[in-house]
């Protein structure tokens, strides 16, 4: 036998199907990997650029991920007063805007990325870590709802008397709601078209763009949210003095983070070059799926 045939009866992870499988294995290889070799050393080393540049944005826009946390507990903390449940239903309102941003921005923001923070990782293990980060974003943000519904419906006025205050009255609670009720549905759809074993691979191709723009919708939607309702917070919270407070300057700060971590994760996500590569495991597991 020649040694090219050899070799490609090497790839091959089985007899079966050998036709169907060595085409993908020959896409594969003359995709990206194509051409002379100088051609191909230009590219690695482009692609190894492309990855350092990734890595210093990737680690940067987690800083800032943290950093907009610890702001957000610094307001709450040293001028808001803290946490409480409900035995002070005012106090309890700040687990709202802390949850919240924990878990549809911050963990959100962190599901999208998991592919590409994680790119050596195996596909499978992302895919459950990916849903896994959104279930955690989910009960966070279902504690948020019960803590600003709590701190509304258990509103007392100055002599202690019942005073509920109206709930989902302002755009800030529309949009939430919207958000929310939108992340379930692309929650349950993600888990149908990529974790059920049973769905043909052909409809996840199809689903597949559909999946990563409605995340993005989502997570924007989220940062939107989360932005109206720190204005609305502090709107309602500080004094309205011609000169700008010490909490004005903060929560300006936190705003100003929100929207550079929110920048960067879509730089990210939807830069060309920062994109996963393609690996053999991929091809042989999308190989297995349409076998099927």
């Amino acid at each position: 036998m020649p040694e090219s045939a050899a070799a490609d009866r090497r790839l091959l992870p089985n007899d079966s199907d050998a036709d169907g499988n060595l085409a993908l294995r020959r896409d594969w290889e003359t995709g990206d990997e194509g051409g002379s070799l100088v051609g191909r050393v230009s590219r690695m080393e482009v692609e190894a650029q492309n990855l350092r540049t990734f890595t210093k944005v990737y680690t940067f826009t987690q800083i800032l991920g943290v950093l907009m946390l610890v702001l957000m507990t610094v307001w709450l903390v040293v001028y808001r007063g803290g946490f409480a449940w409900r035995s002070n239903p005012g106090l309890e309102f700040n687990w709202h805007p802390i949850f919240m941003l924990s878990g549809m921005v911050f963990l959100t923001a962190n599901g999208l990325l998991i592919y590409r923070g994680f790119r050596t990782e195996r596909k499978p293990k992302l895919k459950v870590l990916h849903a896994l980060l959104q279930v955690a974003a989910l009960v966070f943000a279902i504690i948020a709802l019960v803590a600003v519904l709590d701190s509304h419906n258990l509103h007392t006025d100055a002599e202690g008397n019942p005073a509920p205050i109206p709930n989902f009255y302002s755009i800030h609670s529309w949009l939430g709601l919207t958000v929310i009720i939108l992340f379930c549905c692309q929650w349950l759809f993600g888990l149908i078209s990529f974790l059920y074993p049973g769905l043909r691979q052909s409809l996840k191709d199809w689903y597949l763009p559909l999946h990563q723009f409605f995340g993005m919708a989502v997570f924007l939607g989220a940062v939107v949210t989360s932005l109206l309702g720190i204005s609305e917070k502090a709107f309602f919270a500080m004094p309205l003095i011609s000169t700008l407070p010490s909490e004005g300057a903060l929560v300006n700060c936190l705003c100003m983070v929100v929207v550079l971590f929110a920048g960067l994760v879509l730089h990210l996500v939807s830069h060309s070059s920062y994109k996963r590569r393609t690996t053999e495991e991929d091809v042989l597991l999308a190989a297995g799926a349409y076998m099927e």
